[in-house]
C-alpha cells in the first residue's frame, strides 16, 4: 500500500505578497512570473492561480498590500506634532519614488497599464487607493488653511492639481527619465507649494 502523500500547506497570503514585492524589487517586474513566484514560496503556478485567479489579481493584491503599509506610514506622518507645511513636505517625500525602478511605483505603473481592460471591481479598488491619498491631502490642506499657514485656497482643487503634478514627476523618476532625479523633483514641488500655498506669498 502506497503511503498517502503529505500535502504541504500553502503559505499565508501575506507571505506570497511579500515575496512578490521582494521579487519586483530585486529582479524587476518582468521576472515576476507565476512559476517563478511559485518556486520562491514553494507552490506550483497552478496553486497560485487557484488562490489569485490571475496575474492581474495577484498584482492588484500586492499593490493593495503595499499601499496598506504606505497608508499606515502616511497616517503616522500626518498625525505627528508639526506644522501643516512640515507634514505636507513629509507627504510629498513619501509620495515620490525613491529612484529609478522603485518597486512600489513599478508595480503601480503596471497595474495602471493593465487597468484599461480591468473589470469594474478592480478599477474600483484602484480608485479606493487613489481616494485615500487624496482625502488625506485635502484634510491636511484644509487644516493649513484654517490655521492661517496656507492661503485661502480650495483644498480639493489644490489637492487634485498637486497630485497630478506629483504623479507626472514620479513617473519620470520611476522610469529613470534622463535629466530628472528625485532631488530635482522635490525642489520643483517645494517651489510650487511656496508659490501657491504660503500665506504671505
Amino acid at each position: 500500500m502506497t503511503p498517502a502523500r503529505r500535502r504541504t500547506p500553502a503559505p499565508p497570503r501575506e507571505d506570497v505578497l511579500v515575496a512578490a514585492m521582494e521579487m519586483i524589487a530585486e529582479l524587476g517586474l518582468e521576472k515576476l512570473t507565476m512559476a517563478a513566484l511559485g518556486r520562491e514560496v514553494g507552490m506550483s503556478s497552478g496553486h497560485l492561480l487557484y488562490y489569485f485567479h490571475s496575474k492581474d489579481e495577484l498584482l492588484l493584491q500586492t499593490l493593495e498590500w503595499s499601499e496598506g503599509r504606505l497608508g499606515a506610514e502616511r497616517g503616522r506622518l500626518l498625525t505627528r506634532t508639526a506644522t501643516a507645511r512640515e507634514r505636507l513636505d513629509a507627504y510629498v517625500d513619501l509620495y515620490v519614488p525613491d529612484g529609478h525602478r522603485d518597486p512600489h511605483w513599478t508595480l503601480w505603473l503596471e497595474v495602471w497599464n493593465r487597468s484599461q481592460n480591468a473589470p469594474a471591481d478592480a478599477r474600483d479598488r484602484q480608485a479606493a487607493i487613489e481616494g485615500a491619498w487624496h482625502r488625506d491631502l485635502v484634510a491636511l490642506l484644509a487644516e493649513g488653511v484654517s490655521r492661517g499657514e496656507f492661503r485661502a485656497v480650495d483644498p480639493d482643487r489644490v489637492a487634485a492639481r498637486l497630485r497630478a503634478l506629483l504623479d507626472g514627476f514620479s513617473i519620470h523618476v520611476a522610469i529613470g527619465l534622463r535629466g530628472t532625479d528625485r532631488a530635482q523633483i522635490l525642489g520643483h514641488v517645494r517651489e510650487f507649494l511656496d508659490e501657491n500655498l504660503l500665506a504671505d506669498a
